[in-house]
């Protein structure tokens, strides 16, 4: 079983104060000492070929800066998922530096200028200075940032120029120099593991981050790792700076350099203001590249502005001008060789690899090394700097008007506000929602009695989130409905649709399943502002039979879980009987009840009295077996996200590689395995599945993956001696095909005309009657990507064999996103169940979990496991399902 703190599951506090004692600050240069160069003190040149400078170092780099030069503070925020520091640097002038916390304080009126008279507002532009916050790092295998980081940071401190200056004087740079620490010393290690040797540059086996690998900047929006949390309360809640730059690298065979602003379509509701400053920075950066004599920069082109909701796509809604640079990549650190016929254009912006307007002097070809990617992102890093240094009053005054201007809107749009009703069907999961709210800096009110509001009746505790606050952008994406432009932005000029660049729709709320209302009225109540994270403790009533638990929240799970860790008796409900449902957990009476105190304070899970004997209509539950099947090919970001979803509700699970299926008798250890969405190929390791389409050739001969028709077999006899298999979207092909299921795919094979669902949220029915959907609400959204599937039962002479539990609507299925050919999937469905022996497989065919983020549907995966912990002595149900 696998274990991991509960660090990410808090806030993490951490003071910005300069000179505390328990950060190791210090200022000053000792008499006769010279700073060190990155060269001098790692022994080779940032971005010399195939060398790599190693997180444990870097860190001891920046600390010595820290304490030979006054103008930088290092700041440690904590541990990272792995237990490495996380880093913030602060680089100023020494007197600002001085005087942090005032200029963080001007910053903060300036972002939110709420009820401040106006020759404040004044006193803070003439006495602020410009915030630029730059990350580095947060994908691993890109390893030009990290390393360009040392460089530009020892330039910032040691250059005495008039540019160097004038920044310092002018501006507070902010430096994330290591997005993810985890993942850089994993690619570190793992290519001096390989340099010298045929396997030099191979793609690293397994993920680079320990759960979610490239999907870390998918994650500013929901915050679910620590390194998330840490990056959103620098950029969103603490500084909000006033421009924000992450730096990254894309493919090796187009342009050499990409800088803003994005290309189209964009996502609407931020302030102009924004999309003109980003085309200003990226003006600007372009130009000093350009000086400097680096060919191959493209600006407006390749990615949109309507992206995924990740720091620098998420960061415009902010009031922040949210930018990103994209490098060429070289083979991890080393060169790569291009001929200029290998070069090509982008279907965004830059249609051929030929000169353009915004695009003007192509990189003719030849040999590309890290050392290319680090020069020219230093210059990016510095130009950006640069213009906000020179234009330090209209920064600030913007940063005021687009703050201003978007409460404006807020209070004169529509809706004016969401409310969040204190009834919902998963009450907890809807605090959960308010918390990520928050930790976006979002201000969120709460009423304290019941009200009565556009018809409507809302408890005391309904939240209340109005428009009329500079974070209104936010707001929109998060709790709005959405729907993404169908016109010639996204669409082939042959009529297909161009796959947006990541999901389509990123509302939090229908993700979440919570329900809220938006208002076009004002709410005129008494409300009280939400000033800290809420952290519920759970009550315990004992009653004359023990205690019950409400089975629609998703965290009873985790308590029944932690429960059933320490061998208490625990069954579950099957059939109704007064207040209780099916689905609801009911706790012996003997149960010690220091553990049920802890329990209901670590949940937030209500222990209530149960005063009638439920036995006959409930059965017992015993701690789930589970397997998670993990492959190599460079890991599967689905199954990271799994393990992180299981563990934050206290699942017990081991992790199946290859051999152990292979080895078979899995009925022995488990009851239920787990697919992660992945192709068939990739997890039986049939050609054509590989590295850049090499193969498993690519990797080191014990990093080849794939359990073979070996594995096949095994899985199949594991579901007919009795387990359940559990798979995720496109997994559910495996035993569909290799099972001979009486289930077809109905897109499969379907071209993006027939049917389209880039991550949109979709309308559904659920049979809450059977144990599989225990729990859910009778109408809920599932969350269809690319590659999902779609069930249809094929008619057999054993249809009984097949369970639908979740159902498309029969018409408008989209809530939020994208759709094309619903009446493809009209009335079919999305999740079924079939025997297959004395076991089951359950296919769900949507991203049930996508991301940690879908905590609307997450019973039905709890339900799954729940179903393979069930004592069979046990059951008296009367022939349900168990």
């Amino acid at each position: 079983m696998k274990t991991r703190l509960p660090i990410r599951l808090a806030l993490v506090l951490v003071a910005l104060t300069i000179g505390l004692p328990s950060l190791g600050l210090r200022s000053g240069l000792a008499h006769g000492q010279q700073i060190p160069s990155p060269e001098e003190f790692f022994g080779f040149q940032m971005g010399a070929d195939r060398k790599l400078a190693r997180w444990d170092k870097l860190v001891e780099y920046y600390n010595l800066l820290g304490e030979q030069s006054p103008k930088l503070h290092v700041v440690n925020m904590g541990p990272t998922t792995w237990g490495n520091p996380f880093l913030v640097l602060f680089i100023s002038s020494p007197a600002n530096l001085a005087r942090l916390e005032e200029l963080r304080q001007i910053n903060a009126t300036l972002s939110d200028p709420r009820g401040v008279p106006d020759a404040e507002i004044e006193r803070a532009i003439a006495q602020g200075k410009a915030v630029v916050v730059q990350s580095m790092g947060l994908h691993s295998t890109e390893v030009g940032a990290s390393q360009m980081a040392a460089e530009l940071i020892y330039d910032l401190v040691t250059r005495t120029d008039e540019e160097i200056t004038r920044i310092l004087d002018n501006t507070i740079a902010i430096m994330i120099p290591c997005f993810n620490p985890d993942g850089e010393i994993m690619v570190t290690d793992w290519y001096n593991r390989w340099v010298g040797t045929e396997y030099e540059a191979s793609g690293m086996p397994w993920l680079y981050h320990p759960y979610i690998g490239h999907d870390n900047n998918r994650d500013a929006f929901m915050t679910n790792t620590v390194e998330s949390q840490y990056g959103a309360k620098i950029l969103f809640r603490d500084w909000i700076p006033q421009a924000y730059i992450d730096h990254h690298q894309m493919g090796a065979y187009g342009a050499r350099l990409y800088v803003p602003p994005y290309a189209e379509p964009i996502r609407p509701e931020a302030d102009p203001l924004v999309w003109r400053e980003m085309s200003w920075y990226g003006a600007h950066i372009a130009y000093k590249e350009e000086e400097a004599g680096k060919s191959g920069v493209v600006n407006a082109a390749i990615y949109s502005g309507w992206g995924h909701f990740g720091f620098h796509w998420i960061t415009p809604f902010h009031n922040i001008a949210g930018m990103l640079t994209e490098s060429a990549s070289a083979r991890l650190a080393t060169p790569l060789f291009l001929h200029p016929d290998q070069l090509q254009g982008s279907r965004r912006g830059m249609p051929e690899y030929e000169a353009q307007t915004t695009f003007p002097n192509p990189w003719p070809g030849g040999w590309w090394r890290v050392r290319d990617i680090v020069e020219q992102q230093k210059i990016a890093a510095i130009a950006a700097l640069d213009i906000a240094a020179r234009n330090r009053t209209t920064v600030l005054r913007n940063a005021y008007l687009k703050a201003k201007r978007q409460t404006e809107r807020g209070a004169e749009g529509s809706p004016v506000a969401f409310l969040i009703p204190a009834e919902q069907h998963d009450a907890l999961t809807a605090t959960k929602m308010v918390n990520k709210l928050l930790g976006q800096g979002i201000e969120v009110q709460r009423a304290t009695r019941d009200f009565t509001h556009e018809g409507r009746v809302y408890g005391a505790g309904t939240y209340v989130v109005s428009m009329a606050q500079p974070k209104r952008g936010v707001i929109r994406w998060l709790l709005g409905q959405t729907y993404y432009p169908d016109n010639s932005y996204t669409r082939n000029r042959d009529g297909t649709p161009i796959r947006p660049y990541d999901m389509s729709t990123d509302n939090m709320a229908e993700f979440m399943g919570v329900r809220v209302d938006p208002v076009d009225e004002g709410v005129s109540i008494a409300l009280t502002t939400i000033s800290a994270v809420i952290n519920r403790a759970g009550q315990v009533t004992q009653g004359r039979f023990g205690y019950v638990l409400d089975g629609r929240l998703n965290d009873s799970f985790k308590a029944v879980n932690l429960l059933l860790d320490r061998n208490a008796n625990v069954r579950r409900v099957d059939r109704a009987s007064g207040d209780l449902r099916p689905g609801d957990f009911l706790v012996a009476h003997n149960t010690p009840d220091d553990l049920l105190t802890r329990i209901a304070h670590e949940t937030g899970v209500d222990f209530g009295a149960l005063d009638t004997d439920a036995t006959a209509g409930s059965h017992a539950l015993s701690k789930p077996r589970i397997g998670l099947y993990q492959r190599y090919f460079g890991g599967n970001m689905d199954e990271g996200w799994t393990r992180l979803m299981l563990e934050d509700f206290a699942f017990p699970y081991d992790t199946l590689m290859d051999d152990r299926i292979k080895d078979g008798d899995l009925n022995d250890d488990y009851d239920v395995i787990i697919l992660p969405a992945d192709g068939v190929a990739r997890m039986t390791g049939e050609q054509g599945n590989g590295d850049g389409g090499r193969g498993p050739s690519a990797y080191p001969p014990e990093y080849r993956s794939g359990f073979g028709q070996e594995g096949v077999d095994a899985l199949e006899a594991f579901v007919e001696d009795g387990g359940t298999l559990l798979t995720f979207a496109q997994a559910g092909a495996l035993p569909i095909e290799k099972f001979d299921l009486p289930i077809r795919n109905v897109v499969d094979g379907l071209s993006s005309t027939e049917f389209w669902s880039p991550g949109s949220t979709l309308k559904v029915t659920v049979d809450n009657t059977n144990p599989l959907a225990y729990g859910m609400p009778r109408n809920a959204l599932a969350t269809v990507l690319a590659n999902n599937q779609v069930y249809q039962v094929v008619p057999s002479d054993r249809n009984e064999r097949v369970e639908r539990i979740v159902t498309f609507v029969d018409r408008d299925l989209l809530q939020s996103g994208w759709l094309l050919g619903e009446d493809v999937i009209a009335k079919k469905a999305a999740m079924v169940s079939v025997r297959h022996g004395r076991g089951k497989v359950v296919l769900i065919g949507f991203r049930v979990q996508h991301r940690a983020q879908t905590h609307g549907t997450f019973k039905l995966v709890f339900n799954a496991l729940m179903s393979g912990g069930t004592d069979s002595d046990d059951v008296a149900t009367g022939g349900q399902g168990h």
